[in-house]
């Protein structure tokens, strides 16, 4: 009984039992110990009401979990989806319009976070992302929650998609008490990457060509460039059946490089990474994939990142290997996609039959609140 619907005419002697029945339940509140994709072991209550995500592009993920309503729990997050997806944020803003009034808190890491905020909203459970683990730790914010009452949980889509995005999901559908749900997309996941797993085993070194990944391209028109090492999209290309760039460059997960060393090496295949950027960096040339992008943009701003000042005498641009790709698969469970774009880029005739738009189409049917619109890879004058 909700003590605020009671009405004047109870007796005090009711209320004070109903008081003492709520204390009970709460009391009672069934609590899961977990261990964290950060190895924490980590006591909180299951299937918590209210959820801050310290990113808002983690709504691609709890979308699969929470399928009625990605929000419903959510009562705070960070802008960053309604600034650099804001295509995605559309979305979801037409099936859920109360998202216009979600408060944002920044990020959870810096000055900016109010933490006074979030514990007024009764918040039970911060989600962050594990890239940010040590940054978490040098602000003291996981004690301060901690010290309010708040359990903090690192989830893991971005530094090791590959090894990270089940576990996380995992872990998150025994907390939202969603594991039907969890295990049901893992199913997806494990069928869409596994086939391609098992017909890239057998090429060989030397039919793997090199791949350049040339990450938010044109972001930032007066900068070039910044890829991936053997981590995250990197990782993909090599699984995909090619050779990273990066990962024969450097140890790390991404690292600038100069256009001198591009060109030198002159890599077989080319893929850039973009989205509709234009909220966030109004200059940009980057390609707008995203859920409003159409095809004669994509092919307009593929030839203009093609046609910059040396580029046109790169391999790729002449061989038709000039690519680009969605850039926040980088950063959600539906990376399988992007690998299975990369598989038909790399070996053609092997991923003939391999189709990443019914692929895309599939996940939206099956796991997703929203429907599949727009475009979200490409290849120089194909036009798809």
């Amino acid at each position: 009984m909700n003590v605020r619907s009671l009405t004047r005419g109870l007796c005090s002697a009711a209320a004070a039992t109903t008081l003492t029945l709520a204390s009970a339940t709460i009391a009672t509140a069934e609590t899961v110990t977990v261990t964290d994709i950060a190895g924490r072991v980590v006591e909180l209550e299951r299937n918590p009401s209210k959820v801050v995500i310290g990113e808002g592009r983690m709504i691609y993920s709890l979308a699969l979990l929470d399928q009625e309503n990605p929000f419903e729990r959510v009562v705070g997050w960070k802008d960053d989806m309604i600034n650099f997806d804001p295509d995605a944020y559309h979305a979801y803003l037409d099936v859920f319009p109360e998202i216009a009034d979600l408060p944002s808190f920044g990020s959870p890491y810096s000055d900016e976070w109010n933490l006074e905020a979030v514990i007024s909203l009764g918040t039970e459970v911060v989600i962050m992302n594990l890239g940010n683990l040590l940054r978490a730790q040098e602000s003291g914010i996981i004690e301060k929650l901690d010290e309010a009452g708040v359990a903090t949980l690192f989830v893991d889509f971005r530094q090791d998609p590959t090894q990270n995005t089940i576990p996380s999901l995992q872990l998150l559908g025994r907390v939202l008490d969603r594991r039907e749900e969890a295990d049901a997309f893992a199913d997806f996941y494990q069928e869409q990457m596994k086939g391609i797993y098992s017909r890239v085993q057998g090429i060989a070194d030397e039919d793997r060509p090199v791949v350049f990944i040339e990450r938010a391209a044109g972001y930032d028109p007066t900068k070039c460039c910044n890829t991936f090492g053997g981590a995250n999209l990197g990782r993909l290309v090599d699984l995909a059946g090619g050779q990273n760039w990066g990962t024969l460059k450097t140890p790390g997960y991404s690292t600038a490089v100069s256009l001198e060393a591009i060109f030198t090496d002159d890599p077989d295949v080319i893929i850039g990474t973009g989205a509709n950027w234009s909220e966030a960096s109004p200059a940009t040339t980057a390609v707008l994939f995203g859920y409003d992008a159409d095809e004669a943009t994509v092919q307009d701003r593929l030839a203009n990142l093609a046609a910059r000042e040396g580029w046109p005498e790169l391999s790729a641009v002449k061989n038709g290997r000039f690519h680009s790709v969605y850039h926040q698969f980088y950063n959600s469970p539906y990376h399988f996609v992007a690998m299975q774009a990369f598989a038909k880029w790399l070996h053609p005739e092997l991923f003939e039959d391999v189709d990443p738009t019914a692929t895309m189409q599939e996940l939206h049917d099956k796991f997703l609140p929203i429907d599949y619109s727009g475009v979200f890879w490409g290849t120089l004058g194909s036009g798809s």
